[in-house]
């Protein structure tokens, strides 16, 4: 019975090897030089996966060769181009921030982590139809606002820092319109304070960004409500005299009614 057993056990391995159940290694045996063309082709082309496979291949057969630093920061852009793990192409991109810091290509890479975290969390539907970005987590936007901050002070010269800038406006005001979300949702909990507080953090924090009048008409209602008149006055005569056509100046006259 044994002696069956391992008679049947060899022939399901043996079946499995012949059908196919392990894939052949094409590029077994390919140079440093073929490897890399083959994923620089593949990358061009846009088949990303291919090219991020052939590029891990490169980096494990031949770590120290003349293309590892620049397969190193192809493979970062693969993984950002594939959009299926955004925190492999960010540790690529520290990967090579860390080995390579004088690599001449090396603000590409703060630039790429700007980007993957920029787009982190969107799907297709947030890329190609118009959303509110204010009302997502905000941690990946302020972490890509950091990425490009850092990419504009260590290099100020850099051919990427015009893209870098607009993104840095753009989401800048995005963050202050999350926290405008956020203290409108504790005046909607009644929570006055907290959205008093929320609001002059924006006003303190974000000058300048299109959010600041509806902070200010925040905390124009939450001091409205707490009797804090003097504060709530201030709010309103700032926003008033910033922004005299803003609708939120008839909507704190109502609170004021009630």
């Amino acid at each position: 019975m044994r002696h069956l057993m391992t008679i049947l056990l060899f022939f399901l391995l043996t079946s499995c090897s012949y059908f196919g159940g392990e894939e052949e290694d094409e590029t077994i045996g390919w140079t440093a030089d073929r490897l890399y063309a083959e994923a620089r082709g593949s990358l061009d082309a846009g088949y990303y996966s291919q090219a991020i496979e052939h590029y891990q291949n490169l980096e494990a057969r031949y770590p120290f060769g003349k293309h590892a630093q620049q397969a190193l920061l192809d493979l970062a852009y693969a993984y950002y181009k594939e959009d299926e793990d955004p925190d492999a192409a960010i540790a690529a991109c520290n990967r090579f921030i860390k080995l390579y810091p004088q690599n001449p290509h090396v603000d590409y890479a703060y630039y790429l982590k700007g980007l993957t975290n920029f787009n982190k969390g969107k799907g297709l539907t947030q890329r190609f139809l118009p959303t509110d970005d204010s009302q997502r987590d905000p941690g990946a936007a302020l972490q890509a606002f950091n990425d490009f901050l850092e990419l504009t002070k260590r290099f100020p010269n850099s051919e990427y820092i015009e893209d870098a800038e607009q993104r840095m406006r753009y989401l800048r005001s995005n963050l202050a319109k999350n926290e405008v979300h956020v203290a409108n949702y504790y005046m909607r909990r009644g929570a006055f304070l907290a959205a008093a507080n929320r609001a002059r953090y924006v006003i303190e924090n974000y000058p300048r960004t299109s959010a600041v009048p509806d902070a200010l008409v925040v905390m124009a209602k939450a001091y409205r409500v707490l009797e804090m008149d003097d504060l709530s006055d201030d709010a309103i005569r700032v926003l008033e005299h910033n922004y005299p056509n803003h609708p939120g100046i008839f909507e704190i006259k109502q609170v004021r009614v009630q």
